[in-house]
């Protein structure tokens, strides 16, 4: 059975750093392009970053490059997301992704974590 389990969200000033890390059980990250998401409450769920299964391409939308940086430690079986300079926009539920065609945008695939919440405040 495959469980994916996000955390280090949590309360941080405008201005401020996060590192949010996933693990994994029941699959390697390695074999798949895995991905971070997030939720704003009352918006659809939007990518935040993606790397590929080879790790040797990422992906990030303008609201977040620059800022964030993937990086997934295949010893580890660990996705994490550095973000720095954080923005009160960027308050959202993170979720971790791996599998099916989440990287290509169908959310509606693949595995999921539960999210861990994000909150910068102003």
């Amino acid at each position: 059975q495959v469980q994916v389990v996000e955390s280090g969200g949590g309360l941080v000033q405008a201005g401020g750093s996060l590192r949010l890390s996933c693990t994994a059980s029941g699959l390697k990250f390695d074999d798949y392009a895995t991905g971070w998401f997030r939720q704003a409450p009352g918006k659809e769920r939007e990518v935040v970053s993606c790397i590929s299964w080879t790790g040797g391409t990422t992906y990030y939308p303008d609201s977040v490059k620059g800022r964030f940086t993937i990086s997934r430690d295949g010893a580890k079986n660990t996705l994490y997301l550095q973000m720095n300079s954080l923005k009160s926009e960027d308050t959202a539920m993170y979720y971790c992704a791996a599998g099916g065609d989440v990287c290509l945008g169908n959310t509606g695939s693949g595995y999921w974590g539960q999210g861990t919440q994000v909150t910068v405040s102003s």
